[in-house]
């Protein structure tokens, strides 16, 4: 097994209401999961190969909900990154060289049946975790953009986070409202829905804790 290490900034945006039924183990608001997904490694290595500053991530389309299967990928990977670095990401996306079910990619990968070739083009990303912002894009693939909740009636910003002590993607992650478009191979057209924004840090062997439970 080829050891990997990964810091990264993450921003997904999913079909489901805000809180994301899939944090508590429930079934998705609306009977399916969609979702647009972007990263950014902030520092990183696979074996001797650095992964610093990749920006790679996948649409993703499940006809129910996640653990009963039948989903579809479109990965797509910074056309920056080097044909290593591109291979490497790739790896870990497949779930390959990591202790079964450890990570969000490996349990993703387990439940697809058809992942596309994946497409290297311009990533643009900027996220702020804590403020609940940020955008990414791939050009002719998809357009997402998140920004924090807010009240209904003041129109304040609010905040929630949902703390996973034990889950395979993040400790804690901050929740805004995200809105995608995508074409291609899986097409979204999500509005005002889940929108994630979280600092990851994964390696073979799943979620480096930081925290004590």
């Amino acid at each position: 097994m080829t050891p990997w290490e990964l810091k990264l900034t993450e921003f997904g945006n999913c079909n489901c209401d805000y809180g994301c039924p899939c944090q508590f183990n429930a079934l998705p608001t609306h009977g399916n999961c969609e979702a647009s997904v972007c990263m950014e490694v902030t520092e990183g290595h696979y074996g001797d190969v650095k992964l610093d500053g990749v920006r790679f991530g996948g649409l993703f389309q499940w006809p129910g909900a996640v653990h009963e299967g039948d989903g579809k990928c479109q990965p797509f990977v910074d056309e920056s990154a080097s044909n290593e670095q591109r291979d490497a990401i790739l790896k870990i996306m497949s779930g390959e060289d990591t202790d079964p079910m450890a990570t969000v990619f490996a349990v993703y990968a387990s439940t697809m049946v058809e992942v596309y070739d994946p497409i290297f083009a311009p990533v643009s990303f900027e996220v702020d975790v804590e403020g609940r912002s940020g955008h990414f894009s791939v050009p002719g693939l998809t357009e997402t953009k998140g920004e924090p909740i807010r009240n209904p009636i003041t129109g304040a910003e609010h905040r929630a986070r949902i703390d996973l002590p034990h889950g395979f993607e993040y400790e804690i992650a901050e929740i805004g409202s995200g809105t995608s478009k995508t074409q291609g191979k899986i097409e979204l057209d999500l509005k005002d829905s889940y929108g994630q924004f979280a600092h990851l840090h994964l390696n073979n062997h799943g979620v480096v804790r930081h925290r004590s439970v």
